[in-house]
């Protein structure tokens, strides 16, 4: 897509070592320095006198030092006091000085300080400013300083030369089609970058710090724009593949339809069509289906991998951890085996001869199903002729792990599963590769589940309100985050958790599960809990996903503020499975951070997953939703996806415009913004 012809494109002339440490800022390539935009301003064009200079914002000030002195109490520190024309003193405090400091202190020099003044012990301070020598009557600066992201050994005067440099030698053209940015009301490219990073002097630091002001408006877009069109270009890369056509008869569909003791709800059967629909196409299926916890994606996945069984191909379906392969396996094996269909399970912890066996199954055919996590795609299992791949919680995966399973087979039909609901914005972006189909409805027969916060100091209450649930006949989970010990966290064990409920309800028997036992123990103890032997289960959050035990109406999770919402949201619909009322109890320690304070409150008061991720992703972003640092997927950096949602749906609606009318407009846009990033294109 890029050329080194172009002086964009071509790499930083810089001295290795420092170009080692601007790689690590995204900067490789001259166009990058121009994208490279403020993070804030330094206003350092108006001087306030010390007396009347506001709190509570940066300021400069200016005056000669009066006295300054090495203070060794309460720790080292540089006081240095400064006195203005007008007789007014204000206190520099710096904990972190070298001895140079005390030269440029010396007494009578004139220092401009650029900070901001809180009331301090010795009256008025600044802490750590930006000071700068300067003569009596030296010019203030004529425009707001840009303060730019930077990482260790790369200081802002270093950069701001670099970008003032490539900022005269680029011509940065329009690469919207003519005619586009008016019709829209978009700032030139070139005028939005050069007013960012040179603002004129009629512009302050809140003004430029707006996102609505128009400079950022045009680069939002541009930014979502080149989002659209290198999913939308991915997308059409994918249907132009060659896949078998899965051509069912619906025999076996019917025959585990008939055997079911419930009927599939109108969402369960709307995907099911738009999944059969793809598979019976010529090129590869690579659909989303998502839907709440409870919602049952798991028989819409049996039946489309039927579908595929029927036009004589093997399905996988890989799941992130083995409790929740295994609840799969279980359940799939259950259900199909009654049709003869041989379910094969493959994981790291099979003994060697479990594990070769599976391995002949699948290779020979013989197993149409292969269930189990990461196994299924390391390079010695072999499968005989793959039609489909299933992937659930897909967002668990990288992309580099959803790829090798694809190449299992020739060009696999794949289909992902996600329980954590992805918000619409979310969707229209980093999805828009992706065909969507999504279960908004839940089984008949749910109960509601009702949500309790409850301090710690309490948790004697909690121990005997999980009695009295056993003994009216339901069961309870009692979740806690870590397995042994922390040093850094103090928090409550689940082996130790598991010793307390034990002895504090010796007429109870006491289950523990945990993510570092054998698989058989924890399969032997899942099924007692799902038998109703254990009345009570304390577990880690493996079984965060996958488990289903209808008698257990109570779940207990300890030390909820340390947990994310998509996982307390999992958590909370392990409960609510059967007919008794359900209740979740939210245990946590005071004091509460802000974001923990958010969370719980977005929680407790809400039940609708969609509404819970669209609020997880206005507190987290969306790089930490998708969890983007292992799955590769460019995140934005200027665009916000809930305040710009008004410039992602012109961007999304203008993309399929361009890639049909403009296809030299598309191939400079997206090397202006993505070059160097094209990996993500195929991703």
């Amino acid at each position: 897509m890029s050329t080194l012809n172009d002086p964009a494109n071509q790499p930083l002339d810089v001295a290795p070592a420092l170009a080692k440490k601007l790689d690590k800022l995204g900067l490789r390539r001259r166009f990058d320095l121009v994208l490279h935009l403020p993070l804030r301003y330094e206003d350092e064009t108006h001087l306030f006198p010390i007396a009347d200079a506001p709190y509570g914002q940066p300021v400069l000030v200016e005056g000669a030092v009066s006295t300054h002195e090495v203070q060794f109490r309460p720790r080292r520190q540089l006081v240095v006091r400064i006195e203005d024309s007008a007789g007014a003193s204000l206190v520099l405090r710096f904990i972190h000085f070298y001895p140079s400091h005390l030269k440029q202190f010396a007494e009578g020099n004139r220092i401009r300080a650029l900070g901001e003044i809180r009331r301090g012990f010795l009256g008025d301070e600044m802490v750590h400013p930006k000071i700068r020598q300067v003569d009596d009557g030296a010019p203030l600066a004529d425009s707001l300083t840009p303060v730019y992201p930077t990482v260790n050994g790369v200081t802002q005067p270093m950069l701001r030369k670099l970008i003032r440099s490539e900022l005269s030698r680029q011509r940065m053209e329009e690469t919207l089609p003519a005619g586009m940015a008016d019709s829209l009301r978009l700032m030139p490219f070139a005028e939005a970058v050069r007013l960012l990073h040179n603002p004129p002097p009629d512009y302050s630091a809140i003004q430029l710090s707006d996102p609505m002001l128009p400079a950022w408006q045009r680069l939002k877009f541009d930014e979502l724009l080149a989002q659209q069109l290198s999913m939308r270009l991915a997308y059409r890369a994918r249907r132009q593949g060659k896949a078998a056509r899965l051509q069912g008869d619906g025999s076996l569909s019917r025959r585990l339809l008939e055997s079911l003791p419930f009927a599939l709800t109108g969402a369960q059967r709307k995907v099911l069509d738009e999944i059969v629909s793809d598979l019976r196409q010529a090129h590869p299926m690579h659909r989303l289906l998502q839907g709440d916890v409870g919602s049952g994606k798991t028989i819409v996945a049996a039946l489309a991998a039927l579908h595929a069984m029927e036009a004589g191909f093997q399905v996988a379906l890989m799941a992130p951890t083995e409790i929740l392969a295994e609840q799969h396996y279980r359940k799939l094996a259950g259900w199909l085996a009654p049709l003869g269909i041989r379910v094969s399970w493959l994981t790291g912890s099979l003994r060697k001869k479990q594990k070769q066996a599976a391995l002949e199954e699948i290779a020979n055919g013989e197993a149409r199903l292969a269930v189990g996590t990461h196994a299924l795609f390391q390079d010695d299992v072999a499968f005989q002729r793959l039609g489909l791949a299933i992937v659930d919680e897909q967002h668990r995966f990288g992309v580099g792990q959803r790829l090798a399973l694809k190449d299992k087979g020739v060009e696999p039909h794949q289909l992902m599963m996600s329980a954590t609901p992805i918000p619409r914005t979310l969707a229209m972006s980093f999805y828009a590769d992706l065909d969507v189909s999504v279960i908004d409805e839940l089984p008949p027969g749910r109960t509601p589940i009702t949500t309790k916060l409850i301090n710690n100091a309490r948790r004697t209450e909690v121990v005997a309100y999980v009695d009295k649930t056993c003994a009216e006949g339901n069961q309870a989970y009692w979740v806690c985050p870590l397995i042994e010990e922390s040093e850094t966290l103090q928090l409550q064990t689940a082996v130790d958790t598991h010793l307390q409920l034990a002895e504090a309800l010796p007429h109870r028997q006491v289950g523990l599960v945990h993510g570092r036992m054998k698989p058989d123990e924890k399969a032997a103890v899942m099924a007692a809990f799902a038998a109703g032997e254990l009345q009570v289960l304390v577990a880690t959050t493996v079984i965060e996903v996958g488990v289903d035990v209808p008698n257990a109406s109570l779940m207990v999770i300890e030390h909820a503020e340390r947990m994310g919402l998509a996982q307390l949201h999992q958590l909370r619909g392990r409960v609510g499975r059967g007919s008794a009322r359900s209740v979740c109890m939210l245990l946590y320690e005071n004091p509460l951070s802000d974001l923990a304070k958010a969370r719980l409150k977005v929680i407790y008061e809400n039940v609708d997953g969609f509404e819970i991720a669209r609020q997880d992703l206005q507190i987290r972003g969306p790089g930490e939703f998708l969890g983007a640092r292992q799955s590769g997927v460019p995140m934005l950096r200027f665009a916000d996806l809930e305040a710009d949602v008004s410039l992602l749906e012109q961007a999304r609606e203008l993309a399929p415009l361009m890639l049909q009318r403009h296809p030299e407009a598309v191939e400079a846009h997206l090397d202006r913004w993505l070059s160097g990033r094209e990996q993500f294109l195929s991703a």
